[in-house]
């Protein structure tokens, strides 16, 4: 039995070396087109399943795959197309609360198992320069919501409830109930 990670996120990667997990990684070529009008839990959760099954493996092997969407006044904040979409959603995130899901699907063999991870985060309110400064670092344009909570834009949010590690882009406390489940243990 091998474990399969269907990302190419060095933040995920990350999270499951400092879990003890052995992993190889296959990233999963599919559209990640979120369906406009549909339930964004719905969304994350199809597009996670999907990257779980775009990946060939052992019928005994388990593949591990996340997706995760930050979300305001029910719009879908994905990685920012260039600096000024980072810079409107950056003043939308500001002063306010959202929300981040994380899509987590763990597949075995055939069968897929997949669960959202819903953590709501708080932004104190930002300034131009700050925003313009953080975007200038570059941090922002690879993540959803342009920002990554375990970097400088952590000293943008004031509280969370729920999971930190699922903002990151991996709940590891589910996934560990998951791959248990699986029968792999990890503690």
């Amino acid at each position: 039995m091998a474990i399969i990670l269907a990302s190419g996120s060095p933040r995920r990667q990350q999270l499951l070396r400092q879990l003890g997990v052995e992993f190889s990684i296959q990233t999963a070529d599919i559209d990640e087109t979120m369906f406009p009008g549909r339930p964004p839990e719905d969304e994350v959760a199809r597009v996670s399943a999907a990257k779980a099954r775009a990946v060939a493996c052992a019928p005994d092997d388990i593949v591990i795959s996340a997706d995760t969407i930050v979300v305001a006044d029910d719009t879908i904040l994905g990685k920012p197309a260039d600096a000024a979409d980072a810079a409107r959603m950056l003043r939308l995130l500001s002063g306010r609360a959202h929300t981040v899901m994380t899509g987590l699907s763990v597949r075995r063999g055939e069968d897929v198992s997949t669960t959202v991870v819903k953590t709501s985060v708080w932004f104190r309110q930002l300034t131009d320069g700050e925003i313009a400064r953080y975007i200038a670092t570059g941090e922002p344009m690879d993540k959803a919501g342009a920002y990554g909570i375990q970097g400088l834009a952590g000293l943008f949010v004031e509280r969370l409830d729920g999971d930190y590690f699922s903002v990151m882009g991996l709940p590891v406390c589910t996934l560990g109930e998951m791959l248990q489940g699986c029968g792999v243990t990890l503690v």
